[in-house]
């Protein structure tokens, strides 16, 4: 290896390894944001043993992972003539990177609590006493308050093609 290809994979190294902490502060498993930020990083489609062997982690734990980012939409499956086990690569967008983990945060966080905000509203609309009637009053501001979050986020994972929100958004930054 030449000295430019050491600061490649150090570069990349880092890259993987930080891309883990944030993972993990986000409530996403560091194995599956390591194995995101790999792929993501990858010119070319790597197979469950490369992403074991770059990892060092088991089969278990690439598989698992490989078919999470799978669902989310993150990774491809993809085929090399010749070969008869799978590889994977990512969206390299990074706009869409940012949708697709919008839209998926929102469906698996944000709508089950606007679902559990919705029951503990009907269960206590009719409820009496200055107690149920300031709780009840709470509820239906943090309803409002998520509902309007949720809505925010699916504005935003609609607008893969858009133009105009990732201005916006670097506008406001």
């Amino acid at each position: 290896m030449d000295g430019s290809e050491d600061a490649l994979a150090s570069a990349r190294l880092e890259l993987v390894t930080q891309w883990g902490v944030l993972g993990s502060a986000w409530g996403i498993s560091r194995t599956m944001a390591m194995v995101h930020a790999l792929l993501l990083t990858s010119p070319t489609p790597l197979s469950t043993d490369e992403v074991m062997e770059a990892l060092a982690v088991s089969r278990g734990n690439a598989n698992t992972n490989l078919r999470e980012l799978v669902s989310w939409g993150l990774l491809r499956r993809t085929l090399r003539p010749g070969e008869r086990r799978d590889f994977f690569e990512a969206e390299k967008d990074v706009w869409k990177i940012f949708c697709t983990v919008a839209r998926e945060r929102k469906r698996r966080e944000i709508d089950p609590v606007l679902a559990a905000l919705a029951s503990c509203l009907e269960l206590t609309k009719g409820l009496r006493g200055a107690k149920a009637k300031a709780f009840h009053a709470q509820l239906a501001s943090v309803h409002e308050f998520v509902t309007t979050a949720g809505a925010l986020l699916d504005r935003i994972a609609a607008s893969e093609q858009s133009k105009v929100m990732p201005v916006l958004i670097k506008w406001l930054a």
